[in-house]
């Protein structure tokens, strides 16, 4: 009965209630949905990282990220490799590739990028190149001594495409200049335009003997199966190598991004509680409004003898009754437009510029996390009832003399 006696006195003025209930579900919707396409944009920031050639963990000599020189090579990693290996999780996934600056040319441009010598099939389970990558051409195979992969938008820029030839030059192992040219067999593309332009792809082998190499690689990537184990094994393989070399986590690698989620996380809460403030103002509103214009009926019922607390609990049941309803229907329509947009996401490529500048995906896919949910949830319930506090206090201040005076 108390319950039923709160539902109606909230429909009392439909029109009202319809208000902030309206208000209430486009604040909730606005906490999970829109914190869920953020939480997009910064999920596919971290992917993109990763995929562009980071992975999760990655192996080099000592003094390669500060300067990283062909000098800073691994020397011997079919001795490393096994030691690697025994520290990896079964799932783990590795591959060691060659990596250099190097200035690539045709008969009309020049241009700095990134010269990497890859295991096509290793590489293609740890880094985005690989075969669904390639949208011209084929990806490398056995014995394309003079094979490159190129970006779409290196290719466009040097007027250049598929079949003809680059010129590669860069400093090898006795920092004299080494040069070859190569025929550009695959075109690949990327989620950003910098990583087209910036990188080029041979095989392994044939950038060690360009290089004068050897057998030597600049680093060991590690593609972990789940993200969140990346500390403890980098402290496993941290632990069997030799003091010669260092393990990085791509927090490590990456520290403009672990910056930018560390202030994500605490930009989420002052998110929800400006929402949330802006929606609470509506609440109060409301149930004021309803208290005054029923100061004559809480007066007269502390005439017949209703305690205060009685007051207070049928209001605040009003309010519980009215957050319940739009935390319903707001997650229902954020969790309906997660899922609608879960498959295509939205398409930002008309603004590309811009997001390759941010390292934000071309297209962004809502990505919503129980904790986002349950902490939207949690600020609007709780908080909700403790704004309602004021409202009912005032109720159950108003004596029956007072109440039978108000017009």
């Amino acid at each position: 009965m108390h319950l039923q006696l709160a539902w109606r006195n909230l429909w009392r003025n439909t029109r009202r209630t319809a208000i902030i209930l309206t208000a209430i579900v486009v604040g909730v919707w606005a906490m999970v949905f829109l914190g869920a396409l953020m939480r997009g944009m910064a999920d596919g920031m971290v992917r993109n990282a990763i995929d562009t050639l980071t992975g999760h963990i990655q192996i080099h000599r000592e003094g390669y990220r500060s300067d990283p020189v062909i000098e800073n090579r691994i020397d011997d990693p079919g001795r490393l490799i096994p030691i690697i290996e025994n520290a990896l999780p079964p799932d783990a996934r590795w591959a060691a590739r060659v990596r250099v600056n190097a200035v690539a040319n045709n008969a009309r441009h020049t241009a700095g990028i990134t010269l990497v010598g890859i295991d096509p099939e290793a590489e293609s389970a740890v880094s985005f190149i690989g075969r669904p990558a390639i949208s011209q051409g084929r990806y490398l195979r056995p014995g394309d001594d003079n094979a490159v992969l190129a970006g779409r938008a290196l290719v466009d820029d040097f007027e250049t495409r598929l079949g003809h030839k680059l010129v590669l030059m860069s400093q090898d192992a006795q920092k004299e200049v080494a040069s070859r040219a190569f025929r550009i067999t695959g075109i690949f593309e990327a989620e950003l335009e910098a990583t087209e332009k910036g990188f080029l792809f041979v095989h392994k082998s044939t950038a060690q003997e360009m290089l004068r190499m050897g057998d030597a690689v600049s680093e060991i990537a590690v593609m972990l199966a789940d993200r969140t184990s990346v500390a403890s094994v980098a402290d496993d393989v941290r632990s069997v190598l030799p003091d010669a070399f260092v393990v990085h986590t791509w927090r490590d690698l990456l520290p403009a991004i672990t910056g930018y989620l560390d202030i994500f996380d605490g930009f989420m809460y002052l998110w929800r509680l400006i929402i949330f403030i802006a929606m609470g103002f509506g609440i109060v509103n409301t149930l004021l409004m309803a208290i005054f214009e029923r100061m004559r009926e809480f007066g007269l019922l502390k005439a017949l003898g209703m305690k205060p607390w009685w007051i207070v609990r049928s209001v605040l049941t009003e309010s519980l009754l009215l957050l319940v309803v739009g935390l319903s229907l707001g997650n229902f329509f954020s969790l309906l437009s997660v899922w609608a947009l879960s498959k295509k996401g939205i398409d930002l490529s008309a603004f590309s510029a811009g997001t390759d500048l941010a390292g934000i995906s071309r297209v962004v896919y809502p990505v919503l996390e129980s904790r986002d949910l349950a902490a939207a949830n949690l600020v609007v319930f709780a908080l909700g009832l403790l704004i309602s506090l004021y409202p009912a206090a005032k109720a159950a201040r108003f004596t029956p003399v007072e109440a039978m005076a108000h017009t």
